[in-house]
């Protein structure tokens, strides 16, 4: 069976190497993914996740098609991805001696139009953050730029995090148990 990923995320393509999962096609959606009035993040996230796989799916009929989005919520404040500095220092400032949730959606669609969706939420915790701390994380563009509450956990930003409740994976992008889960429900095959 051939497998489209609907996500340019080198991350969730490291995480399913992981499992032994190789896209044969990586092809983005490329949808509107703010937040509609209300929506809480972990609706917000499946949301995503299933209408990525959807309009991925109307291009590649014939294939499965993995979809996935993350969300980091403070209470019911959905962080965004930090573009650029300002939001960086931001989200960092509401992180900071805070415990947040991730939340991530995935969804596969099958050539036979059965489709399959799941939320993951993991708690993590960050330690108090020294202005030196954030000055610091901010000057390593690289390691924040494009990521959902502006840091990632598979880079420097581990150092900031005191625990983490749930997948670790998840917090990464894309949460490895429950994806091979998936992906063998809908038919392929995976050692």
């Amino acid at each position: 069976m051939k497998l489209v990923l609907a996500s340019a995320s080198p991350r969730r393509r490291e995480l399913l190497a992981r499992i032994h999962v190789t896209p044969d096609l990586v092809d983005p959606a490329d949808i509107d993914e703010d937040p509609t009035p209300g929506e809480l993040p972990r609706p917000h996230a499946g949301r995503l996740a299933a209408e990525k796989a959807a309009v991925v799916a109307g291009r590649h009929p014939d294939a499965l098609v993995l979809a996935g989005d993350t969300v980091v919520a403070v209470g019911r404040r959905i962080l965004p991805k930090a573009e650029d500095e300002a939001t960086l220092r931001d989200c960092l400032h509401l992180l900071s001696g805070r415990r947040h949730r991730v939340f991530t959606g995935i969804a596969a669609v099958a050539p036979d139009g059965r489709s399959w969706s799941k939320v993951v939420e993991t708690i993590v915790a960050m330690k108090r953050l020294s202005s030196q701390e954030i000055d610091t994380y901010a000057a390593m563009e690289a390691e924040w730029m494009g990521k959902a509450g502006g840091y990632g956990l598979q880079g420097y930003g581990e150092v900031y995090v005191r625990f983490i409740h749930g997948s670790h994976s998840n917090v990464v992008g894309l949460p490895v148990a429950e994806t091979r889960h998936m992906l063998k429900s809908a038919g392929l095959t995976i050692p």
